[in-house]
């Protein structure tokens, strides 16, 4: 079953799971699928925790003694989400070892209400890489204008950083740029660049489901025969960037000083379209060096029939940047996509935190025990 896991593992694509809940920590699944499915990272979300926790079980005994304690609704969902990581990266932390800390990582992201903060943003990052206390944690941050100077110094003060909600070109050299930045600040600061890790997480469906849809509208051959390729023809020139930048004398500077490059994590690879392959943003986004972050039903379809040939990016630039031409000429504007995107991807995120805060209050309200 796991022949394809292994074959895309071999090519240098580290998989990482999508998804994680208390139950899956506790009843042995999250190690099951290290041992057997070739998992060596794990990646959360606001959405994947309002999930875990309002649907979940596990939590009644936390949310009974936080409920006891009558904490603030804030703090309830910081304690719950932390300890979640807290324990699966103690689970991760043997991977962490043996590829000495570029995986077993787990990541866990700043409130997405401060996603066009900068200050708070840093302020939060420190506090969760507090709370969380494992070497082998990612403090999820989004690729906003404001997040950008936070990545710079939260990295600056040698804290690892998982950079989300890339969605464009541009942005993720902006990204890589800020990268280096809190490198070049962390290595003025004498800290250990060895120690310091990164992952730019480059959404990849949501960019061929609002593209589609768009061509879908103007209706013609030369429009319906371009859905389905804009999503891989991004992914493939950011990773066309991402050599770029990592081949830079920039980049020579720091890799003297042992620094790690900040590797491309393709995020939202689960197929939105049923008429697609379900492994399609798989088996068409190999290439060494990158992590694949996996809803299970992904990672259980690769496993079952992914079509690992070896590097897919590799030689594709050109067509890429052709394929991405061809869709604008038809009237579909680049830069409003990825921007409607990125706009979209922090609303999602800030109203499944919403919801979570709404949920977590009620069961805290339920569970306080009565005056007297």
């Amino acid at each position: 079953m796991t022949d394809a896991l292994k074959r895309l593992s071999d090519e240098g694509v580290a998989i990482w799971l999508d998804d994680l809940s208390r139950k899956r920590i506790t009843s042995g699944n999250l190690a099951e699928l290290i041992d057997q499915s070739h998992v060596v990272g794990v990646t959360t979300n606001p959405s994947i925790f309002q999930k875990a926790i309002s649907h979940g079980d596990g939590y009644e005994q936390q949310l009974t003694d936080l409920a006891t304690r009558k904490v603030t609704v804030d703090e309830a969902i910081r304690m719950i989400t932390t300890a979640d990581v807290r324990d699966a990266a103690d689970i991760l932390r043997p991977v962490f070892d043996t590829t000495d800390g570029q995986d077993g990582r787990v990541s866990i992201e700043v409130d997405p209400r401060l996603a066009h903060h900068t200050a708070p943003t840093v302020a939060e990052a420190k506090q969760l890489a507090w709370l969380v206390d494992r070497p082998n944690t990612l403090i999820k941050i989004p690729a906003t204008k404001a997040g950008l100077p936070a990545i710079t110094e939260v990295i600056g003060k040698g804290i690892s950083v998982n950079v989300t909600l890339i969605f464009s070109l541009e942005r993720y050299r902006e990204v890589m740029d800020a990268y280096l930045a809190g490198l070049e600040k962390a290595k003025a600061a004498g800290l250990d660049l060895s120690k310091i890790h990164s992952v730019a997480s480059f959404f990849v469906s949501r960019v061929d489901s609002e593209i589609d849809k768009r061509l879908e509208a103007i209706g013609t051959d030369e429009a319906k025969a371009l859905k389905g390729k804009a999503a891989l023809a991004n992914a493939r020139l950011a990773y066309q960037a991402f050599e770029e930048v990592f081949s830079s004398d920039r980049w020579a500077a720091l890799d003297k000083a042992h620094a790690n490059k900040q590797r491309p994590l393709w995020a939202s690879t689960g197929v939105k379209d049923p008429a697609y392959k379900d492994t399609l943003y798989v088996d068409d986004l190999v290439a060494p060096g990158t992590v694949n972050t996996m809803p299970e039903a992904t990672l259980d379809a690769t496993a079952d029939h992914g079509q690992i040939t070896g590097n897919t990016i590799a030689g594709t630039y050109e067509q890429a940047r052709a394929e991405l031409d061809a869709v604008e000429k038809l009237g579909v504007s680049y830069d409003d996509v990825v921007q409607l995107l990125e706009d979209e991807g922090v609303e999602k995120f800030e109203a499944a935190w919403i919801d979570l805060l709404n949920s977590t209050e009620a069961e805290l309200k339920r569970l306080a025990p009565s005056e007297g």
